[in-house]
């Protein structure tokens, strides 16, 4: 192949790189880590506070329930020896019964804690998204990241995302 032939081929291939890479040096980049936003927000905090006190009677109603059936555990423990056969075979019998109906309430407890907290997360996490787009609109970013593996400060807006979801925006 002749050389004067594919030169302006080769000259035209760099020129187009080189346009890309000046066009890519202009874009715009931003990074948000909505781990911190989920953790430092206000809504975030609120979300959470709100599933605490909905919660919370409940969860130490689990949590003497167990502490009341450990106590007749190690109290069957140390009467055993001195039962009789009939009567420690009884109190077995209750305590199984009373586990049983424990793990019930406390399965029925993460299931419903579970299900609210992905409703409370759901909330926080679209006013974030909305508080992402404002910022992408307003301040014309191409490109807003949320998982990534490293980025710079430079590029981080996590703190304006934060800033604008305690703000209402």
């Amino acid at each position: 192949m002749n050389s004067r032939k594919w030169k302006p081929a080769v000259v035209a291939v760099a020129l187009a790189l080189l346009g890309g890479l000046a066009q890519a040096q202009e874009l715009k980049i931003g990074y948000v880590d909505l781990q911190r936003v989920l953790r430092d927000a206000q809504p975030a905090k609120a979300a959470q506070a709100k599933l605490e006190s909905e919660f919370g009677k409940r969860e130490k109603e689990l949590a003497d329930l167990a502490a009341r059936l450990k106590a007749a555990s190690e109290r069957l423990d140390r009467d055993a020896p001195t039962l009789a056969e009939s009567e420690r075979s009884r109190r077995q019998r209750e305590l199984v019964e009373q586990d049983r109906e424990f793990q019930r309430k406390r399965r029925e407890f993460q299931e419903d804690l579970t299900q609210r907290k992905n409703e409370e997360l759901a909330q926080v996490l679209d006013r974030a998204n909305r508080a992402v787009k404002q910022i992408f609109d307003q301040e014309k970013y191409d490109l807003i990241l949320q998982e990534v593996v490293f980025a710079s400060p430079r590029v981080d807006i996590t703190k304006r995302v934060i800033d604008a979801l305690n703000n209402g925006k």
